[in-house]
């Protein structure tokens, strides 16, 4: 049986330029260039006003109702839905007040030249035609090489690499084949390229030293004894080799010259850099922090004047046909959304700066001085609740982001932490108590390094009551080690 009823619900949704501004607000500098650039080629009637010297239109038109515009429209003789004066605006700036003209025609246009490096895995397989190789041998060499990590090991199974020759070059192999080309490919420069595992790397560059009696005591640990070797069971080395202890650190210390990670040799300018771009500036001016946003967060970004111009023929045709009525839809419907897309960068950038003073009024003893003791402890609330935001807005503005300070550049999130109490009912924020304990680590004795338990009883002496697993769940965000390998003879 069929019913028909009113029902009223309240409903909360968030609107397309809501949306819009949530997902700029949580990228970066660097991917919002890629985001504007893939905007301006998605939308024609927007564009960045720092590359072109167009007449700009100003993004807050169309605010008249849609009863100004039924009434403008009975009052023309048509029947639009808006009208197109709305979108024009007798104060935009004059196209020649906008053109540049600080240019000398005796300057000279300066390029800067970039150099164009090689890969790593070019530059071994440009080392390939110094070797007598067959074409077989050859194929087999690109196939290893290519198969090579960025750290320069060799992961893949011989037998695997038999297979993937069969299947898509037709090269019908063996794996005594393969293994002999790839002590030919270890033999190509850095030492220790294309091994299995550490063990073998680090015997390929044991083998390319000059001979002396700490390589041949170095060789010999590492094929005996590497297990022993790398997990710092030097007194068991000691009484199985009958080595003195200066001979073994001696011999240790020819193994630490040699380099885990091979790949990592090649010059910096073959490998392709990653660099950290700051999304705010702070600075410290006569004792008064400064904080400034990063120029590529705040574009100029504008309306088309093409389609400013299309708007003004329009608007002097009186009669419209179907055709030219869907292009002028279309016009609008590109406006608008080059309108909000501007409106949503604008609005990010105020929050971002909104919340990064905040963060840096927070935090000002720290941010003056660079001291990490100085830090307090905070968390999303703490800044929501300043910036009369949401905790999810305050999270996004700290996702990826990155602050440029006199004693650094960090991760925005990096200065978010939790509170632990002293024994004086004092708080103090876990990257305080984080610094002191690698404060103690790097100041150890390295002979005797300290163990978790041994850390634990000095930062409870020092008045901070933590546990023992609690130390070494912070060791391990820091990345140390065990005290066991952190021993040195």
């Amino acid at each position: 049986m069929l019913n028909q009823k009113l029902q009223q619900k309240l409903l909360q949704k968030l609107s397309p330029q809501q949306i819009l501004l949530m997902k700029l607000l949580q990228i970066p500098t660097i991917a919002l260039e890629q985001r504007i650039k893939q905007e301006i080629e998605e939308n024609p009637a927007l564009e960045d006003n720092s590359d072109t010297d167009d007449t700009q239109l100003d993004p807050d038109y169309g605010q008249e109702g849609d009863d100004a515009d039924e009434r403008d429209d009975q009052e023309n003789g048509t029947d639009d839905e808006f009208d197109l004066t709305d979108y024009l605006d007798d104060d935009d700036i004059p196209a020649y007040r906008t053109q540049n003209s600080n240019y000398s025609p005796d300057d000279e246009p300066r390029q800067m030249t970039l150099e164009s490096g090689h890969s790593f895995h070019e530059g071994l397989i440009a080392q390939l035609i110094l070797r007598n190789l067959d074409a077989k041998q050859y194929a087999i060499a690109q196939t290893i090489i290519g198969n090579l990590d960025d750290a320069g090991y060799l992961q893949r199974e011989t037998s695997s690499m038999v297979d993937d020759l069969a299947f898509t070059q037709n090269i019908m192999t063996s794996e005594a084949e393969i293994e002999e080309v790839i002590r030919v490919v270890q033999d190509l420069d850095p030492p220790g390229i294309a091994a299995r595992n550490l063990r073998e790397c680090l015997l390929l560059q044991i083998n390319r030293l000059q001979p002396s009696a700490a390589v041949k005591r170095a060789n010999y640990i590492l094929e005996n004894f590497f297990d022993e070797f790398s997990k710092k069971h030097f007194d068991k080395i000691i009484k199985r080799t009958q080595l003195t202890e200066s001979q073994l650190r001696e011999t240790i210390d020819v193994i630490l010259h040699l380099n885990p990670k091979p790949g990592d040799a090649i010059g910096e300018s073959q490998r392709q850099q990653e660099y950290v771009i700051p999304d705010f500036l702070i600075n410290v001016i006569d004792g008064e922090l400064v904080l400034t946003l990063n120029a590529k967060n705040a574009p100029e970004l504008k309306i088309n004047k093409t389609y400013v111009d299309m708007l003004e023929a329009y608007s002097e045709s009186k009669s419209r046909n179907l055709q030219q009525r869907e292009a002028l839809m279309f016009i609008k419907q590109k406006i608008d959304s080059a309108k909000w897309f501007i409106d949503a960068i604008r609005q990010r950038q105020n929050t971002l700066y909104t919340t990064m003073k905040a963060i840096m009024e927070y935090q000002r003893e720290y941010f003056q001085e660079g001291d990490e003791t100085k830090l307090k402890p905070m968390i999303l609330k703490d800044i929501a609740d300043r910036v009369n935001l949401d905790i999810s807005t305050v999270s996004r503005v700290a996702n990826s982001k990155y602050v440029q300070t006199p004693y650094g550049t960090f991760l925005l999130k990096s200065f978010f932490s939790e509170s632990m109490q002293t024994e004086s009912g004092e708080e103090v924020s876990t990257r305080e108590i984080k610094k002191i304990l690698s404060d103690f680590i790097e100041g150890e004795k390295k002979s005797k390094p300290l163990t978790d338990d041994e850390l634990t009883a000095i930062l409870r002496e020092k008045g901070y009551n933590i546990a023992r697993r609690t130390v070494a769940k912070y060791r391990e965000q820091l990345n140390i080690p065990v005290a066991r390998l952190r021993k040195e003879l």
